[in-house]
């Protein structure tokens, strides 16, 4: 056997990495994250395709309160699917809960790889939060309690946006994101190009290592919130793990909320239901009142 990566040879990382085996069927689960965003966009008062930037995927849904919303906390939220799959049309489920609480809740578009790099990707994101940044308080959020949560390789994003280094020339504070909930993510990209993954993502180990959040961790952290599926395969822990105790080793607040219900896929479900943990604690962090569990779609 040749390790390529902490004892692992290719196979290895190929079985530790390969998210869609750790569950029977992903496809009845993306139908809920479907049916619950489609529900939210009819039922919510929602500015739809409001673009952050020229091309076409460069769009946001963003969902206000009830009522006349003003200064109300920002839940930034980015979607996963191993950055070539999903939308931001699939990406909406929490809102009736968050909304009801009394956040604006803003679903990012990105573009998907192949057809673009991951690089494009992180712009992309970078861009979008600049944009929130500088226009949400016109949808009645504050630019200054800006919580961004995102799944999977929205979770690597959610990292990519706290970051040290990239603020300043977009046009942000370094203290623009206020909390993060980043969940089931992948903090360290080095073994992914040793992986099935690397068809379609192209990455060189300069691309992994310029875009792996554990090694440009900020100066100054916001709190932080990680969570992961209870049947996530070893690597998916170890990543959230192991980035959650970097962050509290530069003495940045830190926590594990546990989720051992759920899996990798289902997990982001749980943000619909404010009597869940995971939930709980994001509304903590961002500052909301605890909320009575809304009615399925």
């Amino acid at each position: 056997m040749t390790s390529l990566y902490r004892d692992y040879d290719q196979a290895g990382l190929d079985v530790q990495y390969n998210a869609r085996a750790t569950v029977p069927d992903i496809w009845p689960i993306l139908k809920q994250y479907e049916t619950q965003s489609a529900h939210a966009r009819a039922t919510l008062v929602c500015d739809t395709d409001v673009a952050y930037g020229d091309h076409p995927d460069e769009v946001l849904d963003i969902f206000r309160p009830a009522g006349a919303a003003h200064g109300a906390p920002v839940f930034f939220f980015i979607h996963g699917g191993y950055w070539r799959l999903l939308s931001k049309n699939e990406s909406s489920g929490m809102a009736p809960a968050f909304t009801a609480a009394g956040a604006v809740v803003v679903s990012l578009n990105y573009s998907l790889a192949p057809a673009v790099t991951l690089d494009r990707i992180v712009d992309q994101t970078r861009r979008a939060l600049a944009w929130v940044h500088t226009h949400i308080a016109q949808y009645g959020g504050d630019p200054a309690r800006i919580h961004v949560c995102g799944t999977s390789a929205g979770g690597h994003l959610t990292g990519m946006l706290l970051a040290a280094g990239w603020q300043a020339d977009y046009g942000v504070p370094t203290d623009v994101v206020r909390g993060a909930a980043p969940l089931s993510g992948l903090f360290d990209l080095r073994p992914l190009p040793h992986t099935h993954i690397n068809e379609w993502m192209q990455l060189s180990e300069d691309d992994a290592i310029r875009n792996s959040p554990i090694d440009h961790l900020p100066a100054h952290g916001c709190p932080l919130i990680v969570s992961y599926g209870g049947n996530e395969t070893d690597e998916f822990k170890r990543q959230s793990r192991d980035y959650l105790t970097a962050w509290q080793q530069r003495g940045f607040e830190g926590r594990d909320v546990p989720m051992p219900h759920t899996n990798h896929f289902d997990i982001v479900l749980a943000l619909n239901d404010p009597a869940e943990p995971l939930t709980r604690a994001i509304f903590d962090q961002m500052g909301l009142p605890p909320a009575s569990s809304p009615a399925p779609a």
